[in-house]
């Protein structure tokens, strides 16, 4: 799939659309809300605010047009008349020596600072207050968006209580939106008293409702609901309006309405921010959705529309553009084009918001931009902010590195390829994703031609170790991700003969190689040590080679056991492997080689991997002997990291794409000992731990891994408590004897 720009004439019937190609804009994560009585600022959580340095990579991407934040919070935080701009200087200064033209944003889905509320009256004049100050002070910023997604912020704050001012209640609401919107009218006049040619860029959240008939009255309230902001910008609330009398019954008065109809402030361009979330279905009937779906708050199920099938083929971005263009006729631009997720979805959501823009445009449509977001990431959208658990979606850059650094995923290379070429291409494209696959359904559709399918010429990668845990494992997650592949055995390619390597990787032309094959028998490494180097170490470096050669990007796993476990912490890349036994310097071997000849491969440390697909690991060993009653000994003494195979596989095909090199730890985050270990996964799977024995003085040390690359998997609490929700495997289910061999 090969995603490029299309400059199409303008149909007889529309607006003359400009024959400049799609523009690719940038935009940060830069949320200020309030919630009771703290702040959560999102450019301190992902480290913007830290960083000046990430204002020269975005224009390293090639944008020239980025949505920031010139916010008032951060302004004037404590008093209307006292400010601070020297953050915001030296950053407006840097954009403008870079050529990067500012969208500023002024209110991003705060409440304003403490001293005032989205009820407060005097809201509307307080921020254009600010509003003018920011125009005297950058008179060359010529894009405003005073208020970021009212409505959203509004519903968010005014009708689900999540942030300042909690309220839960339709009026609260329209209070709400009527004093963003007042606010957004009064900076805009504001400051084009002294930017005359400044534009608003209103941005919106822009979904729409599904439902079953029964709903449809729920749906048909929603989807007038969600034109709001845009309505009474345009002044389109007046008398005849559906949402009229309900403003009036909320306290908003009759005059208040019509100085938006007699003076609209109508933006030159409407940003739209469109997510997989923005589309929903509603059914009454709870029987047929998971339980976590059922609620006290509302008699129905609200679940993605792209989860239920009487909405296939009326959800995504194309149509909600179209509808949104057929309303106002009115310049668009994409706002914000973000998906958290694999990082194969996030490229395919990014193509699919991009095509969209480029399919309007043959239409007709006057589709300006498309906005790549957020490029640093944000933090805790999945609970939209009300917790604090460090939840991460990385975004253009992954911020999770050692200090201040950033470092690019695939994400950058598709930005750079839009923005300076308008197009951009990755074999992952050739899958599907979950928002389009046929596993996506709570319930299966009645026609099996509904479930698309992925083309049989997909570019496929090929995974290594087809008899193996790890191996099988990856070749679940690329089946689950919709990533084409072949998973190989040693009878289809032995890794360490080098014409058997050659032909296999003729055969199958792979974009790119997962090794997970070789010697895994750690207590027979001594006695086969030929064997465990061949595999281990050779083999390693022959596919190594190969690929080099092929110029395909080539990932192969060590062990925690390069390390003796001797230094007394957890190790990170750059410490110097000292292992104490064979398969331990087969894999540090194994590094070297490969490293030499393929210095761009990249080499995954993990350790102690378990998984729910499998019997082979120490998780369900002690789980089968205590749910069998038998004494189980484990070490309190040698301390390891404990790696859940679905986070170690997810995490290396995330890196895969990626193009990530050199040597990375993936483990999941924590030190435990081995009893430690055995401990936490019986009481998470509710057993007994009377016949679970601590064992000293046998041997002692520390080979648990951390990252100084990036700490990617998430903690091993969370990863045992899934590994226990989502096991496959009967706690009594041993190996036969055959398999065992």
């Amino acid at each position: 799939m090969n995603l490029t720009n299309t400059n199409s004439k303008p149909s007889s019937t529309s607006n003359t659309v400009s024959q400049k190609p799609l523009e690719l804009w940038g935009g940060i994560e830069c949320t200020v809300v309030r919630i009771q009585d703290k702040f959560r600022n999102q450019a301190e959580e992902t480290g913007h605010a830290r960083r000046l340095q990430d204002l020269d990579a975005i224009a390293g991407l090639g944008i020239r047009t980025l949505r920031y934040p010139v916010l008032w919070e951060t302004i004037s935080p404590d008093h209307p008349d006292e400010c601070e701009w020297g953050w915001h200087d030296e950053r407006m200064a840097r954009m403008r020596a870079l050529g990067i033209s500012p969208i500023a944003g002024l209110v991003h889905h705060g409440s304003g600072p403490a001293y005032t509320n989205l009820l407060d009256s005097s809201f509307p004049v307080l921020l254009a207050r600010h509003a003018e100050r920011v125009a005297l002070r950058y008179p060359w910023v010529k894009l405003f968006t005073p208020v970021n997604e009212p409505l959203t912020t509004a519903r968010f704050s005014g009708l689900y209580g999540h942030w300042h001012p909690h309220g839960h209640d339709e009026n609260t609401m329209l209070r709400a939106l009527y004093t963003e919107c007042r606010g957004t009218v009064l900076a805009m006049r504001a400051i084009r008293q002294h930017i005359p040619d400044a534009k608003l860029v209103q941005t919106e959240d822009m979904g729409k409702i599904f439902s079953v008939p029964r709903l449809q009255h729920q749906a048909d309230y929603e989807n007038e609901r969600r034109w709001l902001s845009f309505d009474l910008l345009c002044g389109r609330i007046d008398k005849t309006h559906y949402w009229y009398q309900r403003f009036i019954d909320a306290g908003i008065e009759a005059e208040q309405l019509d100085e938006f109809v007699n003076q609209p402030c109508i933006p030159d361009i409407i940003g739209i921010n469109h997510y997989v979330t923005s589309e929903r279905f509603l059914d009454h009937r709870f029987r047929d959705y998971p339980p976590a779906f059922h609620t006290d708050a509302v008699p129905y199920v609200d679940v993605h529309a792209t989860r239920a099938y009487q909405a296939d083929g009326l959800t995504g971005p194309e149509a909600r553009l179209r509808e949104v263009w057929e309303r106002y006729r009115v310049p668009i631009a994409v706002t914000e084009a973000h998906l958290g997720g694999s990082r194969d979805d996030q490229l395919r959501w990014l193509g699919q918001v991009w095509q969209a823009a480029q399919n309007l445009r043959a239409e007709g449509a006057d589709i300006r931009a498309v906005t790549v977001w957020s490029i640093f990431g944000c933090v805790d959208w999945n609970s939209l902010l009300t917790q604090q658990n460090g939840f991460y979606e990385s975004g253009v850059f992954d911020v999770r590195g050692k200090g201040d650094t950033v470092r690019p995923t695939a994400l950058a290379d598709a930005v750079s390829g839009l923005a300076k070429e308008g197009r951009f291409d990755h074999p992952v494209l050739d899958g599907l994703g979950w928002w389009q696959r046929g596993d996506r359904f709570f319930a299966p559709p009645p026609q099996p031609s509904m479930v698309p399918y992925v083309s049989s010429s997909a570019r496929k990668l090929v995974i290594t170790g087809g008899r193996g845990t790890l191996g099988r494992a990856l070749a679940r997650v690329c089946e689950h991700r919709s990533l084409a592949h072949d998973l190989l055995t040693r009878d289809e390619m032995d890794i360490a003969d080098q014409a058997s390597v050659e032909a296999a990787l003729a055969r199958h032309r792979p974009w790119a190689v997962i090794n997970a094959a070789g010697y895994v028998r750690v207590a027979d490494a001594a006695r086969e040590s030929d064997r465990c180097f061949r595999e281990n170490a050779a083999g390693a470096e022959m596919l190594a080679r190969a690929c080099a050669k092929m110029g395909i990007p080539y990932i192969t796993f060590s062990s925690d056991l390069v390390f003796d476990g001797t230094l007394g912490r957890a190790y990170v890349e750059s410490d110097k492997v000292s292992p104490l036994c064979v398969y331990g310097s087969s894999k540090a071997e194994a590094e070297k080689r490969v490293m030499q000849v393929f210095p761009d491969a990249l080499v995954v440390r993990t350790s102690a991997f378990f998984g729910p697909w499998d019997r082979y690991n120490f998780a369900h060993a002690v789980l089968r002997d205590l749910a069998a009653g038998r004494q189980v000994e484990a070490s309190d003494e040698v301390h390891v990291s404990p790696t859940y195979v679905p986070d170690l596989a997810h995490a290396t095909i995330d890196l895969l794409i990626d193009r990530a090199n050199g040597i990375w730890h993936l483990a999941n985050q924590g030190a435990i000992s081995w009893f430690e270990f055995a401990e936490r996964a019986a009481r998470q799977a509710g057993m007994d731990t009377g016949t679970l024995v601590r064992v000293r003085g046998t041997s002692s040390g520390i080979t648990a891994l951390t990252s100084e690359r990036g700490l990617i998997l998430p903690s091993f609490t969370s990863a045992i408590e899934r590994y226990v929700q989502e096991n496959t495997i009967a706690w009594s289910d041993s190996p036969s004897e055959r398999e065992a061999a």
